[in-house]
């Protein structure tokens, strides 16, 4: 570098632009920006780093979110740029879903120098060690100096690997930057990296594959959620298991929940053997019958966070299971057992969808699903009930699906499907209360990388999960909806064209197809708002789906 010694304006631009070209070494390629003063040199060195795709985001909790679906869709960490103060804050939301999750993001927070802290500078709030135990590391350098150069090679390439999880599960790493006024300036020759654009230091995740377990000519059943892969759901079925998995995850057994609900077979359906791996499905039934079952499960860690709340897992071994292992080859008649009951409600399901008819809320999960299937286009599924349906109701997933099932919530859910679909093509389902809480994601919509959304709302007025639970039979109705049904009397169309995209409303499965498959046709941000009978309507449907798949087993598995 250049033997003079340079303004610390100069000295801080360098460090950042050293930071994104490394980071660009290791393969970055999105970074999402929320506009800023003190982050101005990080802002300057993203936009600079030619092959980078910044995404500007107004609203720093959207922003979070939209960081979150480009890291799902890419399956590459994202950075995002924030300045300080209460705009760091807001990330926080966004990177507890990605502590959760296992979602690799680099957060960015800009802050004031070590003397502004304390004396009430304006914007300054306490930043190190913001997100706590939520992040993967966390790493404060103070302002640059040109004398530690050396150092900002490294200390992005550790940054990189933390976020991947080369020790351990990928998530979230956050640096906190101090920057010193002024905050533009020219950078200087970067410190030299490793020659042929190589990172500073390599160190891939290596896949290992682990377990003793003798499995042959069992009754093996596994319960596979977030993180799964479809190639491992493949195997699995390959060595005879009946696979079971959340809605994220392709090529799962379908519409177990309603089948569990007939105690005759969930008797029927008791297996010698369960297996885990990552995440776990929404259905409080499987969760319930597993308990019921009392089989100590066994489980592999290779496939990410290993969701266990009811200390239900006996065995956990490190990797994937080695599928090649004669011994891991169990009875496929009880995986024949399974697919031929799940086909019979499939079959019953479609006949009834193949006449045109008033919509319902299974019959919107069933329908994002095909299109996305079809289409081979990413689903982003919501919290609460669409998730929920898409597990119980879909036929099993095909194309990428998608949802912020680490934290569960439904933060930032519009603004996850607009990352996915940025630059290519997705479909979301949401409920009414989701989009409302997350409308700000509209106001910057696909952004400038472009793209075409369809965004599916169920508007069932109001939250929709709570008339499944004990509240909705214990407190007076009027309780019940001011507490929990919040119903909303907003026009989710008109508000979508507020912030000028594309919105119609439709009551019907054809409408809805019809709508959807319009919606991927055009550039820009498509809002379906789906009218489905009332949430006490809502319950009744689904008792009676259950019902039915409770019928359909037996002629089916005889």
């Amino acid at each position: 570098m250049q033997s003079s010694v340079p303004n610390p304006s100069a000295v801080q631009a360098t460090f950042a632009a050293t930071l994104f070209d490394e980071w660009h070494r290791h393969g970055l390629r999105d970074v999402v920006v929320c506009p800023g003063s003190r982050s101005t040199p990080l802002a300057i060195a993203a936009a600079g780093q030619g092959d980078l795709r910044v995404h500007v985001r107004v609203d720093e909790r959207s922003a979070g979110f939209f960081a979150i679906g480009r890291a799902l869709a890419t399956a590459t960490p994202v950075a995002i740029v924030v300045t300080s103060g209460t705009a760091a804050a807001e990330l926080h939301a966004a990177v507890a879903e990605a502590d959760l999750a296992g979602v690799a993001l680099l957060v960015l927070t800009a802050d004031r120098p070590s003397e502004l802290h304390g004396v009430g500078a304006p914007q300054t709030i306490e930043q190190r060690d913001l997100y706590q135990s939520a992040v993967r590391r966390f790493e404060e350098p103070g302002v640059a100096r040109l004398e530690a150069s050396a150092s900002w090679r490294p200390l992005a390439s550790r940054c990189w690997w933390a976020a991947v999880g080369s020790e351990g599960t990928g998530g979230p790493v956050h640096l906190n930057l101090a920057f010193v006024e002024p905050l533009v300036a020219d950078p200087l020759k970067l410190p030299a990296g490793r020659g042929g654009r190589t990172p500073w230091r390599r160190d891939e995740p290596g896949q290992e594959v682990g377990g003793e377990l003798d499995v042959r000519g069992r009754r093996v059943l596994a319960v596979v959620g977030r993180g799964v892969r479809r190639e491992t759901v493949a195997s699995m079925r390959d060595c005879g298991w009946a696979v079971l998995g959340d809605a994220t995850v392709a090529s799962t057994i379908a519409h177990y929940d309603g089948l569990l609900r007939a105690p005759a077979f969930a008797e029927a359906a008791r297996p010698d053997v369960v297996i885990r791996l990552g995440g776990l499905p929404a259905s409080k039934v499987l969760g319930e019958q597993l308990r019921h079952w009392g089989i100590g499960a066994v489980a592999w860690r290779g496939a990410g966070t290993l969701s266990d709340p009811d200390g239900a897992i006996a065995v956990t071994y490190p990797g994937l299971p080695n599928f090649a292992d004669d011994r891991l080859r169990a009875d496929d008649a009880y995986r024949e057992f399974w697919d031929s009951a799940s086909s019979a409600v499939e079959g019953w399901l479609a006949d009834r969808e193949a006449a045109d008819g008033p919509l319902c809320e299974p019959d919107v999960a069933r329908a994002v699903v095909t299109a996305s299937a079809e289409h081979q286009v990413a689903l982003v599924v919501g919290s609460s009930m669409p998730v929920r349906d898409v597990e119980w109701w879909a036929s099993p997933r095909t194309a990428p699906t998608f949802a912020n099932r680490g934290a569960n919530g439904i933060d930032g859910v519009v603004s996850t499907v607009l990352g996915v679909g940025a630059g290519a093509a997705a479909i979301g389902l949401v409920g009414d209360v989701t989009f409302l809480h997350d409308v700000s994601g509209l106001v910057d919509g696909p952004g400038t990388g472009g793209g075409r959304c369809v965004l599916v709302v169920v508007d069932n007025g109001g939250g929709g999960i709570f008339s499944f639970l004990s509240q909705a039979t214990a407190l007076t109705p009027e309780v019940f909806e001011s507490l929990f049904g919040t119903p909303r009397n907003h026009d989710i169309a008109a508000v979508a064209r507020a912030f000028g995209h594309q919105a119609v409303t439709v009551d019907t499965r054809a409408g809805l197809r019809a709508q959807i498959d319009a919606g991927l046709a055009r550039d820009g941000l498509t809002v379906v708002v789906a009218r489905v009978p009332d949430r006490t309507a809502n319950v009744t449907i689904h008792d009676q789906f259950a019902a039915a798949a409770a019928g359909l087993w037996r002629s089916a598995t005889s």
